[in-house]
């Protein structure tokens, strides 16, 4: 086990790796939000108006559709390659950004970072998982979500100050020193020691799998938006999807080393907390995209005021996750991921019953509450689905929970997008009826409580596990776990 020497934090033997991955989360985070603010200076400049959605959607896009390719790639491989080929790539694609000169050509470049984020996110939180113990990683996911709480105001903050002053393309170039930094922190401090053994990539079914994902969430995201449901282009990639992911299916059963192994899905613990995390995008979704819009609409609450009653949620949620180790040690893995979705089911439901007589301070209060819930839902449920496989599948699972949030999250927004637009349809002046806001917004708020409730039961059904250490982790972390080798596909100390 760990000594008290070797302890969590920023001067702990693994600090510097742990600063390089927090690091690493805040290039995703923070994208994740500069960029909304400046959308105003972006189209007066270069134009395209009507394109500006892809800007957003091209991006979610290439990085969920990414994810477990390169979850997989990172247990042949190792980590510290893919999570430098995707720094790499965000760095590329962001200095790409800052010299567009087109619409086409920004959201064409906004792939490319789509497609680092696609690999730095999913492998950051598998380093963790491999160099720190059972007990260690509710702390440490706790450092990893504060990232995201500090994004949420950093973000539209810088986003607004570079669009007041007219530079724009200066969200995009400030990446470049943070992926510097952090690509030169884990060369420095991150060793690993890979024993290179032949593989036999899944060329076939990664290619199946990602046309299947982007056909399913370029669906899923413009449908009720860029087309209606049931336009021929939305029924035609519904039904390729559908389709290859047939034919995915099929070539994963023959695959030698499947780029998503059928285990996956038949071991209950790993399917149960994909669900539960699939459910935590949904409802993340649902609060974020249209907390918001009810405030501003409702309350005439401005931009800064209601981004701030939404921050609630990513306070609350690095909060309890942080906490989180304290109940899973004692009570188990289910029983606090529990726990968390009935918190999270009492924020939401205070959220949909008071939507009706706006207030702000319930909004906010509720939004906490909701993110407390969360942070005890989705971090024991994912040290769980790690701690129950070893180092050459943690890859594979950590990509796919995180996978099953980002469907979680388009699915949410298609449905919610969906709910919404049916009532400002139904009203005089739509989505500029205030009235009509508080209507619409409470409905989505609704089915954010029937996202929750339907969580709980994936919650139910997960297996009551008690916290294990391999005996691996018997061995000090600040010497094993900085550098894992392989043997014949199996973990051994070195």
């Amino acid at each position: 086990m760990a000594t008290e020497s070797d302890g969590v934090g920023f001067r702990s033997k693994r600090g510097p790796i742990l600063v390089a991955l927090m690091v690493s989360s805040g290039l995703v985070a923070i994208d994740a939000t500069i960029v909304a603010t400046a959308v105003p200076s972006i189209v007066h400049e270069i134009g395209g108006f009507s394109s500006f959605p892809w800007l957003f959607s091209a991006y979610l896009l290439a990085q969920a559709v990414s994810v477990p390719v390169y979850a997989k790639l990172s247990d042949m491989a190792g980590r510290k390659p893919i999570i430098l080929t995707g720094i790499g790539l965000f760095l590329l694609g962001s200095v790409l950004c800052g010299l567009a000169w087109s619409m086409p050509a920004l959201i064409a470049f906004r792939v490319v970072q789509g497609l680092g984020a696609g690999a730095v996110l999913p492998v950051a939180i598998t380093i963790a998982g491999d160099i720190y113990t059972v007990a260690e990683r509710a702390k440490v996911q706790g450092y990893l979500a504060s990232v995201w709480a500090t994004s949420s105001v950093v973000g539209p903050t810088l986003g607004g100050v570079f669009s007041s002053i007219g530079a724009w393309r200066g969200i995009f170039l400030v990446n470049i020193p943070l992926c510097l930094v952090a690509a030169w922190m884990l060369v420095q401090r991150f060793q690993e020691n890979v024993e290179r053994i032949k593989h036999r990539v899944d060329y076939l079914g990664a290619a199946l799998l990602t046309v299947t994902l982007t056909l399913t969430i370029l669906g899923a995201l413009e449908g009720g938006q860029a087309w209606a449901w049931d336009s021929p282009i939305s029924i035609a990639a519904f039904a390729v999807g559908a389709a290859l992911f047939v034919a995915f299916v099929l070539v994963e059963r023959r695959a030698a080393e499947p780029v998503l192994p059928p285990w996956v899905v038949s071991r209950r613990l790993l399917a149960t907390t994909a669900l539960i995390s699939f459910g935590a995008g949904a409802i993340v979704l649902g609060l974020t995209s249209y907390v918001p819009t009810f405030l501003q609409g409702a309350l005439a609450v401005s931009p800064l005021g209601a981004g701030l009653s939404l921050a609630a949620l990513t306070i609350g949620w690095p909060i309890s996750a942080s906490q989180a180790g304290r109940f899973y040690l004692r009570i188990g893995f289910r029983a606090t991921a529990l726990i968390g979705i009935t918190i999270t089911v009492i924020g939401s439901a205070v959220l949909a019953v008071t939507a009706y007589t706006p207030n702000l301070v319930l909004v906010a209060a509720s939004c906490f509450v909701a993110g407390l819930g969360l942070g005890l839902l989705a971090t024991p449920s994912l040290i769980a689905a790690q701690s129950s496989v070893e180092w050459h599948e943690r890859g594979v699972v950590t990509g796919t929970n995180l996978f099953a949030r980002s469907i979680g999250s388009s699915l949410g927004v298609a449905v919610f997008g969906a709910v919404a637009n049916g009532i400002y349809a139904g009203s005089p002046g739509g989505g500029k009826n205030s009235q009509a806001v508080v209507l619409a917004s409470g409905a989505v708020f609704l089915a954010v409580l029937v996202s929750a409730a339907l969580t709980v039961v994936a919650v139910l059904a997960m297996p009551a596990t008690a916290p294990t250490t391999t005996a691996s982790e018997h061995k000090q972390p600040a010497r094993r776990l900085q550098k894992v080798r392989r043997v014949n596909g199996r973990d051994a100390a070195p």
